[in-house]
This record gives C-alpha cells, sequence and structure tokens, in this order.
C-alpha cells in the first residue's frame, strides 16, 4: 500500500490511509473522497466487508479492491461483491495509473 501512497501523492492527490477497516469506515463518515483503494487483507473485518458497508451509505463512492488475490475469478468475485473496480498485486503501475484516472482524471 505504501507504493499506491507514494504514486497518489507523487501525482498531487490528497491520500488519507486506514489502519483498519473501522478506521476506514470511520473516515469515510468524516471526509469527502473520491475514491476509495480499498486493501482486501485488513486487520480485523476483511476488505469486502468493509466496503460493503461502506457502499450501502455512498452507493456512488468508487472502491477499488487492491488484492494479492489474482487467479482466474478472482475479479469477477470481488466485482460481484460490490467493488467498482479491481488491481491486483504485484502492482503494475500503468495499470494503476489508467484504473485511477478512469475514476479521477489522474
Amino acid at each position: 500500500m505504501e507504493l499506491v501512497i507514494e504514486i497518489l501523492a507523487s501525482k498531487g492527490f490528497y491520500v488519507h490511509k486506514a489502519v483498519d477497516g473501522e478506521e476506514a469506515i470511520r473516515k469515510t463518515g468524516k471526509e469527502v473522497y473520491d475514491l476509495i483503494i480499498m486493501d482486501i487483507e485488513l486487520p480485523g473485518q476483511d476488505g469486502v466487508e468493509i466496503t460493503k458497508i461502506i457502499k450501502a451509505k455512498y452507493k456512488n463512492l468508487p472502491v477499488i479492491a487492491l488484492t494479492s488475490y489474482a487467479m482466474k475469478g478472482d475479479k469477477e468475485r470481488f466485482l460481484s461483491a460490490g467493488f467498482d473496480d479491481y488491481i491486483a498485486k504485484p502492482l503494475d503501475i500503468l495499470d494503476f495509473i489508467k484504473k485511477i484516472d478512469k475514476y479521477c482524471n489522474f
């Protein structure tokens, strides 16, 4: 996730990091975000459950799954769980930039 933060910050984005799902939910309730990049492997509840909670309240807020799950069918599984897009680890920087641009005019 540090590489993601570094790339976004270098492009002028203001980046907030949450250490776990509960913090992500709290921050989403206090700030207005253009996009959430959700790591699937979080302490406590996983990123899928946290995304469902966030999307229930903020349906139009795009959430991209960032995950090491990169087997056949994983992308579809995350999209059907409510994510708007999917980025597999290890991070392909060009693919990452294209996906962020799709939502934020990177």
